[in-house]
């Protein structure tokens, strides 16, 4: 049954590099490259979007989370995550598409740039630095879910270390060779992957914990399980309270989507800004469903663990999707290729994001810091190769980070805050501000990333109210610093003016 399960996601992995052969043929020069010559349809944006946004913490960190602790934690977390999503399809798309598509950026570094009228690169040098800094342990989070996928499913006869490799291998290949189309069109088909498997997931997990009446009551007889002020403690069997402003720092995730990079590039790819409201609705629909699902899924994995029937040691509740699957797998040749199809939808949340982050902090290397800000002049043709190995050289540093387990949810939730502080008031100010400036925004983009830092290892550990979710006050700081900064230094010149002015007419069209 295992060779018939691995087989099913062999054949998976295939197709997807099979895409990236496809593609490669299509991508002749950076645009095409790094942003699809920008012909996304509204379908493919939402869907790439946000599979590309889920990544394994969907269908590991977080029914891993929930399992555990019960539902606070995750909850906020998702209702956070569920208005930041919406948010920013509903403020932010539109407008960067316009104003990418009026400055000619296919990079966010290069939009920053372009946007202040930055001759010296500096936005550029400095905006690649933070996509390499935080894009480098969020991709190795991706390759970490991989391994811990394949070696669990294996029973431990194949190492974490050498699923995890083989697992980049792949996303590398695929990736490198068919860049952002190819990227794009895998994130639709593995969003697909992703939904069957959450949905076969839920029908067997409630067959195996008992019904859905057993999950109720276990979850009513777990302490503090199902409130959203107080959280469950597995090792203790007590509770832990949930305050206001760790909900308010809970909901904070929701911040990280106007700063997440691989997220805006699929904005500004859409082939028509009229069409965003299309993709809008979309997303916003699928990712509240599969975070909701994903939290139930948790839930129902706790009650069959406590019941006897699921076989999880509960450190490693971030597994329990692998372990429904490998049971499932147990019934007989089809359920084999059942459990194929679920854990190919967890290799898919990982992959969808693994391949564009990769491709986003390939793109701040080869085209923001080597052509941008050192002003080389290479050809399309070893433009793309420059892209191709910075790739596989930053794919090579992810798997020495990964080469040890750690928590995806907590590697995930640090490289998210990273981003989200250094480039989320970022982007606002420069979307909604006229009166931003360069330095202004210089500014807010070094103390939002390095205030991430800070918090985590320095002022949270004096606990108390200290002890939040750092993405909450490095993005306040970075608010904060921008705003300052930019009235006390030299408004833009009038040519920056004159665009910002014609994008917000264009705009309100």
């Amino acid at each position: 049954m295992n060779i018939i399960t691995l087989c099913t996601i062999g054949l998976y992995l295939i197709f997807m590099v099979v895409v990236g052969v496809y593609f490669s043929k299509k991508s002749s020069n950076a645009s095409e490259y790094f942003l699809g010559g920008r012909k996304l349809g509204p379908f493919v944006t939402a869907m790439s979007a946000e599979a590309s946004d889920m990544s394994g913490w969907l269908l590991m960190g977080l029914p891993g989370v929930a399992l555990a602790s019960g539902v606070a934690e995750a909850a906020w977390t998702a209702i956070g995550l569920a208005i930041g999503t919406y948010v920013n399809w509903l403020i932010v798309a539109k407008r960067i598409r316009i104003y990418s598509h009026k400055i000619d950026a296919v990079t966010v570094p290069e939009f920053f740039s372009k946007r202040f009228g930055d001759k010296r690169g500096i936005l550029s040098l400095i905006s690649a630095v933070v996509i390499v800094v935080f894009f480098i342990p969020y991709t190795a989070s991706g390759f970490n879910a991989c391994g811990t996928l394949f070696n669990t499913l294996s029973g431990g006869k194949i190492s974490y270390f050498t699923a995890m490799l083989v697992s980049a291998i792949v996303i590398v290949a695929y990736t490198a060779l068919g860049g952002f189309l190819a990227a794009s069109t895998t994130d639709l088909v593995q969003s697909i992957v992703m939904t069957i498997a959450l949905i076969v997931v839920v029908v067997f997990g409630l067959n195996y914990a008992g019904g859905i009446g057993a999950v109720a009551e276990n979850a009513k007889n777990l302490p503090s399980y199902l409130s959203f002020t107080s959280t469950y403690d597995y090792t203790t069997g007590g509770t832990t309270p949930y305050g206001l402003l760790t909900i308010i720092s809970t909901l904070a995730w929701g911040f990280g989507y106007f700063g997440m990079p691989h997220i805006l590039l699929r904005f500004m790819a859409i082939e028509d800004s009229k069409k965003l409201k299309t993709s809008r609705r979309i997303a916003t629909v699928w990712v509240t469903i599969a975070m909701a699902v994903a939290i139930f899924i948790g839930i129902i994995g706790c009650a069959g663990v406590n019941a006897g029937n699921i076989d999880l040691d509960l450190p490693n509740s971030q597994r329990i999707i692998v372990v429904i699957a490998r049971m499932i797998s147990e019934h007989g040749a089809f359920f084999a290729i059942v459990a194929g199809v679920i854990l190919a939808g967890i290799l898919a949340s990982t992959m969808s994001t693994a391949d564009s982050q990769l491709l986003a902090a390939s793109s701040s290397i080869s085209q923001d810091l080597l052509v941008d800000v050192f002003k080389l002049k290479v050809s399309n043709k070893v433009s793309m190769l420059i892209s191709r190995l910075t790739i596989i050289v930053i794919a090579i540093i992810a798997i020495i980070w990964a080469r040890n387990e750690n928590s995806v949810f907590t590697i995930v939730s640090f490289a998210w805050a990273g981003f989200g502080a250094a480039f989320g008031p970022t982007v606002l100010f420069s979307l909604f501000w006229k009166r931003t400036t360069k330095i202004g925004v210089l500014a807010g983009m070094i103390s939002g990333g390095a205030m991430v830092f800070i918090w985590k290892y320095g002022i949270a550990k004096l606990g108390g109210v200290f002890a939040i979710y750092e993405l909450f006050p490095a993005f306040v700081i970075g608010c904060i610093v921008i705003f300052v900064v930019s009235l006390l230094t030299k408004q833009p010149d009038d040519e920056v003016l004159k665009v910002y002015d014609e994008v917000a007419a264009e705009v309100k069209k």
